[in-house]
C-alpha cells in the first residue's frame, strides 16, 4: 500500500456503465452463471477460463470501454486494462472475453477483471440485512479499521458476488474513462456525503 492510496477519508462504492448512449456486453448466460458460483464458492472447477459475450444497443453507437454492469464482473477494453494492470494486480487477474465476431486467435479485445480478495470488514451491526440467496445489502457499512484501504477492489463474506471498490482506484478509473463510468457510493467516512440509496440497482 502507498502512502497516497491510505490518505484521506475512506470511501467505498460499486461501478457500472453510466448512462451515455454507447453499447454495452452481456456475457453468455452459462459462463456468467458459472462464474457467480465461483464468486460464491471459490471452487477452481467452478471458474471458466473466458467469456463470450453479446453486444446490446445500436451498432451505429460506439462500444464502452467499461461495458457490463453484473456486480462481480467488471469488464474493460484491452486498451484501459492495459493502463490499469500494475494498480489492479494486488486484488485480482484478467480473464479473456471475446465480444461476438471476434476472432480468439488474435487474443480478446475485452479483459474480466476477477476479484480474488475476500476481506471480512462490514459492521453487520450497522449494515442492512443481507439478502437471502444473493447476500446483497441495501445499506453497507464498513468497519474503517477492517477496510482494505491498499486494495483496488475486493469482495466482502456477507455479499461474494459483488465487488467494491476503494475510492483511489475509483478516482484512477474516472482520469481514464470519465462519463462513460458511474460510480455509486456505498459508504464513506466522510458523513457530509450521501450513499447511494441502492448501489446495487439498475
Amino acid at each position: 500500500m502507498t502512502a497516497d492510496r491510505s490518505r484521506g477519508p475512506l470511501a467505498v462504492y460499486r461501478l457500472m456503465p453510466s448512462m451515455v448512449e454507447f453499447r454495452t456486453l452481456s456475457l453468455e448466460e452459462y459462463a456468467h452463471r458459472k462464474l457467480i458460483r465461483w464468486l460464491r464458492t471459490g471452487a477452481p472447477e467452478d471458474l471458466p477460463e473466458s467469456f463470450t459475450a453479446e453486444w446490446v444497443g445500436n451498432p451505429r453507437l460506439r462500444s464502452a470501454e467499461f461495458p457490463c454492469g453484473y456486480p462481480g464482473a467488471p469488464v474493460f477494453s484491452r486498451h484501459v486494462a492495459g493502463l490499469v494492470a500494475e494498480d489492479l494486480a494486488a486484488a485480482g487477474r484478467y480473464l479473456p472475453v471475446y465480444p461476438e465476431g471476434t476472432d480468439p486467435e488474435e487474443g480478446p479485445d475485452y479483459l474480466l477483471y476477477l476479484v480474488a480478495k475476500v476481506v471480512d470488514c462490514v459492521d453487520l451491526r450497522r449494515s442492512s440485512k443481507p439478502k437471502k440467496g444473493t447476500g446483497q445489502m441495501k445499506q453497507t457499512v464498513f468497519r474503517p479499521e477492517a477496510l482494505p484501504a491498499g486494495l483496488p477492489a475486493f469482495r466482502v463474506p456477507e455479499f461474494p458476488g459483488g465487488v467494491h471498490w476503494n475510492a483511489w482506484a475509483v478516482d484512477r478509473l474516472r482520469e481514464i474513462l470519465g462519463a462513460d463510468l458511474e460510480a455509486r457510493l456505498i459508504w464513506s467516512e466522510d458523513r457530509t456525503l450521501t450513499p447511494h440509496p441502492n448501489p446495487w440497482g439498475f
